[in-house]
């Protein structure tokens, strides 16, 4: 009983420690942001840049604040978080149904291999007059390119994590006479889950990237939009603001994602 009573305070001890160093990592984290504020309004304010160019803290709060009065900044918030997590869900489900199938048949991966290789080298922001060409000038542009950002990654990543399952599982599976679609859903899916989680999280970057490339191109609201907006008549407050808030969501949305990995660890 007593061994067990240490065990269990050995155990508590250690996620204390971990729970005390999560806590350091991200006080770390706020005190980094914090000096780097401080130090680009300091050096606004003697002089050493020139707030016209890089703007300052001061000066995105006061611009954040007018455009929440004016309905401008919620109303593009809103477009392009809408457009990123359509195209983050359209890009992660069908990447991943698209590494399924190549799994599935050895030849159609076989053949296809030079042409996903190829794809995802394809600077995909060259396609853009084609895009909206082809699927027109609006948000399903927009979408458009999110998703052909990020669906080749997701399917070679998820392609990969596919291949590297234990083949020697695979066989013992095959010698209880299972078959391919249990093998896939018992065995291969699992294994892949934390693998899945990392995309996931590329998925949230690459998708950010996507849509404001699109929103670059073409459009007539959105966080991109206002950026190039803001670029057109030299008000390069209204730049900055816009791409912090870009950043703010973008780490929103990685944080639901790491929230929902760290409940699958569990």
């Amino acid at each position: 009983m007593k061994k067990g009573n240490n065990i269990t305070g050995k155990y508590q001890h250690f996620l204390k420690a971990q729970k005390i160093d999560y806590l350091t990592t991200k006080a770390y984290q706020i005190l980094l942001l914090m000096v780097f504020v401080v130090i680009w309004e300091v050096l606004t304010k003697v002089g050493i840049v020139d707030p016209f160019f890089f703007s300052s803290p001061s000066r995105i709060c006061i611009t954040f604040v007018d455009l929440v009065k004016n309905g401008n900044l919620l109303q593009h918030m809103l477009i392009t978080l809408y457009e990123t997590f359509l195209g983050f869900i359209i890009a992660t489900v069908l990447g991943t149904l698209i590494a399924i199938l190549l799994w599935w048949s050895k030849k159609t991966r076989d053949v296809l291999d030079p042409y996903i290789v190829v794809l995802n080298s394809l600077p995909k922001i060259a396609l853009g007059p084609l895009i909206i060409i082809w699927v027109g000038a609006g948000m399903s542009s927009i979408i458009t390119m999110c998703v052909l950002i990020s669906i080749v990654i997701t399917t070679l990543s998820m392609l990969s994590s596919f291949l590297s399952c234990d083949e020697d599982k695979i066989l013992l599976m095959k010698s209880f006479g299972a078959k391919k679609y249990q093998i896939l859903t018992k065995l291969i899916i699992p294994y892949s889950i934390p693998d899945f989680m990392s995309v996931l999280k590329i998925n949230v970057g690459m998708s950010w990237v996507g849509i404001v490339m699109g929103e670059y191109l073409v459009s007539k609201a959105g966080l991109g939009y206002l950026i190039v907006y803001g670029s057109q008549i030299f008000k390069l407050d209204i730049v900055l603001t816009s791409t912090v808030v870009l950043c703010v969501l973008a780490c929103i949305m990685y944080g639901i994602v790491s929230l929902i990995e760290r409940k699958f660890k569990r």
